[in-house]
């Protein structure tokens, strides 16, 4: 520097000065923003480096099972193998020319494999996604091939395909309990039933667990997960019992099929504390294959239908005036020879009667001694009566869908025909399951219980989360009222009772026959066929069982007593036995179960006509033997004894309609074309004899 010129040398020195300022500025910039990035902003660009080198795993734990009342399977989760793929993985390492031609190789191996469309299988390759399922629930055969095209010691393997363990719900019993149960669609959701119902306690708490994971997205390892136990769903014990349900699932689908009914429900409860045993609906579906079914068959009816139940609310209006004292126990009411106009309306029996005592009122279902026991107790004080027998409310099991029923309001009060109609079931809407409830009343002594379905819950280590116990709603009558009810119901079963047919050798029956009508929407009367039903309780004095049978439009035999008393009965006595419950009495052959047919009419029993409107001559309404019965109607044929004739290849509706009109009582066993008869063709029998029927399908 000396050497040069002092002009030169200041200018070098002052541009060294403006380089060392600038590089002092540069690193000051540097050192600022390093301060600003670990120290100001450290925090937020720690949190994204965790984000890209870190995956987030969701666990989702295993569903809980649902189990009958002695821990027998109806619903468990099963881990199938489902197959996923993750795109970018796939096509890692190819340039921008070779993607299409890798996507297209690969897309034609594996839809080779899974049986896919290529073409489909192509384009979501080159979508690039890291996740994206290729199939699920796929055979073990489906497995094995995904594994060799994914296998490094194969010369050009697919990568990115993943086998997975994926939840899927099994019903191990298939149609069993099926409507009652519900299904889980795919995503593992509830979607009908207890599943859906239950379906919080029963899906459990996903967990999320974190992983590291490499440049390529491959996870490496992750945190340690909690007890998988404490993560599954809980486990649920319902009051069912299999060996019950599958008894009454059998008898009422046979019920359905031999009266061709549109559909049917049976309920079984233990009176005593409301568990409910069995809960049917025919037709039903099968769960593992709900996607086949149609909406209807999944339906549960029990709960969500209402129906006008006939002759069985006799049953709590009788109830309704002995707690009231408005009639007593001895008492005797005409019945107007099976006539009486109230207000513009005709109330008919199917079985004219004079004098009769209460409990013949309730044994031969006699329409007119209701509607005057009701008329004397009042329609405020029977509205009032028939809320607290649970009619018009919800019951409150734990299941969706519910109907409340109908029940005409106290807005205004009821005019006569009103509390007539009521009282024999007409005008008035209420479900299955509500009925069962309300019989069970009467069995128990008077107390309204809420019908118990969920015995337990536990968890997935065991622990019992909730357990149940028998809920009293409210006292409805006293026990003497009850004791005395079931009494007068033990007569519909015995003698010249409608019920007859649900008698079981060596108990004594407590129940009531039932047999609605629909109103036609354009006329206003009831002339269609409606629900036949029968409601009852074993043994009558110290019951064990409730149940009722409900039987829509029947299209043989529409009398309550033919139709759902037979089914009744057979559920009844498998159940007893069953449960080990034995007789007390000595077994007595009952007596041959009589057709009740009345001398016909074609009105109903509230025929919607003027009541100055001159009546029907006797021709007018006369018709055939072989007409639609009902309930409380007396045989009327004086012929001697008739020869049996030759059914053999009938058809269920051939059989029935050929014997009724000979005046002998079908037993019927089995469904298709009659293959043999009992008495043959060809015996004589006195009218009201019984035929076993042996009914097998044709090959």
């Amino acid at each position: 520097m000396q050497n040069l010129d002092p002009r030169r040398a200041r200018w070098i020195k002052v541009r060294m000065g403006l380089l060392c300022a600038l590089l002092a500025a540069g690193l000051g910039l540097i050192v600022a923003s390093a301060y600003n990035i670990q120290v100001e902003d450290g925090a937020e660009w720690r949190e994204m480096a965790e984000r890209q080198r870190q995956r987030r795993l969701h666990l989702v734990p295993k569903r809980g099972s649902i189990y009958d009342r002695n821990g027998t399977p109806l619903a468990v989760s099963v881990e199938v193998p489902s197959i996923s793929m993750d795109a970018v993985e796939l096509l890692r390492g190819a340039d921008d020319r070779r993607v299409e031609g890798i996507a297209k190789d690969a897309a034609a191996r594996v839809a080779k494999a899974l049986d896919l469309a290529p073409d489909e299988l192509e384009r979501r390759i080159l979508q690039k996604k890291r996740f994206a399922w290729l199939k699920r629930r796929v055979s073990e055969k489906e497995v094995q091939l995904v594994r060799e095209l994914s296998d490094s010691d194969n010369p050009s393997p697919v990568r990115g395909l993943t086998i997975e363990g994926e939840g899927h719900r099994f019903y191990p019993n298939r149609e069993l309990a099926g409507p009652l149960l519900g299904f889980v669609s795919p995503d593992g959701e509830g979607k009908d039933g207890l599943e859906v119902e239950l379906d919080d306690e029963l899906k459990g708490h996903a967990e999320e667990v974190r992983g590291l994971r490499d440049r390529s997205g491959r996870l490496l390892f992750s945190d340690p997960v909690k007890d998988e136990q404490a993560l599954a769903g809980h486990n649920v014990y319902l009051t069912l019992d299999q060996g019950i349900q599958y008894t009454v699932e059998q008898e009422l689908d046979a019920a359905v099929r031999t009266h061709e009914a549109k559909s049917g429900t049976a309920i079984v409860v233990d009176p005593n504390t409301g568990e409910i045993l069995a809960l049917a609906n025919s037709p039903g579906y099968n769960p593992n294959d709900y996607g086949s079914s149609e909406v209807d068959t999944r339906r549960n009816r029990a709960i969500t239908d209402r129906f006008e139940p006939g002759s069985t609310m006799k049953i709590f209006t009788l109830a309704s005036a002995l707690a009231a004292r408005t009639l007593s126990p001895t008492q005797t009411l005409y019945c107007e020879q099976g006539r009486m106009p109230i207000d513009n309306v005709v109330i008919h029996d199917t079985h004219p009667a004079g004098t009769l005592t209460v409990t013949q009122v309730l044994a031969l279902s006699s329409n007119i001694g209701a509607a005057k026991i009701a008329l004397a107790l009042g329609g405020e004080q029977l509205y009032d009566s028939l809320r607290r027998f649970g009619f018009g409310e919800a019951t409150g099991i734990p299941l969706p869908g519910e109907a409340a029923g109908i029940l005409r309001s106290r807005a205004r009060p009821w005019v006569p025909v009103e509390t007539a109609e009521a009282a024999f079931g007409q005008g008035i809407g209420i479900t299955a399951m509500q009925l069962a409830m309300a019989v069970a009343t009467i069995a128990n002594g008077g107390r309204l219980l809420e019908p118990m379905l969920i015995k337990r819950v536990t968890d997935g280590t065991g622990v019992v989360v909730r357990e149940s116990v028998p809920h009293v709603k409210r006292e409805v009558v006293s026990a003497q009222v009850a004791r005395t009810m079931a009494e007068m119901m033990v007569a519909v079963t015995e003698g010249d009772g409608t019920g007859v047919e649900a008698a079981i050798p060596g108990f004594r029956v407590a129940g009531k026959t039932g047999t609605a009508q629909k109103a036609d929407a354009a006329t206003g009367k009831y002339d269609r066929i409606g629900a036949s039903s029968f409601v009852g309780f074993v043994p009558a004095e110290r019951p064990r069982l409730a149940a009722v049978v409900v039987l829509d439009e029947p299209d043989l035999v529409r009398a309550g007593g033919f139709v759902a008393a037979p089914a009744f009965r057979r559920i009844m006595e498998m159940s007893l036995r069953y449960l080990g419950v034995m007789s007390k009495e000595p077994v007595a052959s009952l007596p041959p179960r009589v057709p009740v047919l009345a001398k016909p009419s074609s009105a109903p029993p509230l025929d919607r006509r003027p009541a100055a409107q001159p009546a029907q001559s006797a021709a007018a309404v006369a018709r055939p033997l072989v007409g639609p019965i009902t309930d409380g109607a007396r045989l009327t044929s004086t012929a001697d004894n008739v020869r049996v004739p030759d059914l053999r290849g009938a058809s269920p509706r051939q059989a029935v309609r050929a014997l009724f009109g000979l005046g002998l009582v079908p037993s019927m066993q089995g469904t298709g074309r009659l293959l043999r008869q009992d008495p043959e063709a060809g015996a004589m029998l006195a009218p009201g004899s019984t035929i076993t029927l042996v009914f097998e399908p044709s090959s």
